[in-house]
């Protein structure tokens, strides 16, 4: 890895975190490290913010947080410095398309979960995020602004073919991508999590050939791809290990904290 790095900026889910879905005691110990000596390390995810923050908080974090796939950039104080959501007739359009392929969207609004109706995969999701579950009824007829992301919660199968009808569908007008396997993903066209992290390496001054990027899913390769050096962790999709430089251990052995020590040690 190259030396003088400013920045890393990480996945959460199965790349800084694994199916526990906490910090362990090494990866807390390297981010508060990072913190001391001054390397930024940001956090890029598709969670909501009250979700990613109560993941985070035992870190101590004084760093901006990107969550919703890049349409929200969230301060260390709480406040909102971004926000793209989804223009409102275009998500209504989305959840109707979805409902008739036979799936109940999650709908983001105002950092909260709104449900047609309480389903198995909704609790499910609800209950892995500590997050709680609005229902609504009728969701298209419900929206009144436009929602921060859109989710289809499924069968991984199922859900790649309804990615491909999608895309094809809101080409030039959506973002969508798996994050991961059992979660397909709608944002407003233009959000990804690298445009995220342009926009603060504009704001807070850091440059991009000094910053490491790493990740796993589908929805992380334009941020590894954006990096001055990428990384997958071990565990990541084959198309994020062949575009990274370097591939790091898997999540399950805390392979970002491996690599923050590593660039610890050379400074």
């Amino acid at each position: 890895m190259p030396g003088g790095v400013e920045v890393i900026a990480t996945d959460l889910d199965r790349t800084l975190i694994w199916d526990d879905y906490v910090l362990r005691p090494r990866t807390l110990e390297a981010l508060r490290c990072a913190e001391a000596a001054g390397l930024r390390v940001i956090v890029c995810t598709g969670r909501m913010v009250q979700s990613a923050r109560r993941v985070l908080a035992p870190a101590g974090s004084h760093q901006p947080l990107v969550c919703y796939q890049g349409a929200a950039v969230i301060a260390p104080d709480g406040s909102w410095l971004l926000h793209e959501p989804i223009e409102r007739e275009l998500a209504r359009e989305v959840i109707a398309a979805v409902a008739a392929a036979g799936f109940g969207p999650n709908c983001y609004v105002d950092d909260e979960l709104y449900v047609a109706e309480v389903t198995p995969e909704a609790e499910r999701y609800a209950s892995f995020q500590g997050i709680e579950l609005h229902t609504v009824g009728d969701l298209v007829s419900w929206l009144e602004k436009g929602p921060t992301k859109l989710v289809c919660i499924g069968d991984p199968d199922a859900l790649d073919g309804l990615a491909v009808v999608m895309r094809e569908r809101f080409a030039g007008r959506l973002w969508v991508a798996k994050s991961l396997p059992f979660f397909l993903e709608f944002a407003a066209e233009g959000v990804s999590k690298s445009s995220a992290i342009a926009f603060l390496a504009e704001r807070l001054g850091f440059a991009r050939e000094r910053t490491v990027t790493i990740g796993d899913g589908e929805n992380d390769l334009d941020l590894v791809a954006w990096g001055g050096y990428g990384i997958a962790v071990e565990n990541a999709d084959p198309r994020v290990k062949a575009l990274a430089s370097w591939v790091c251990p898997p999540a399950a052995e805390e392979g970002v904290a491996q690599v923050i020590e590593a660039l610890l040690d050379r400074s």
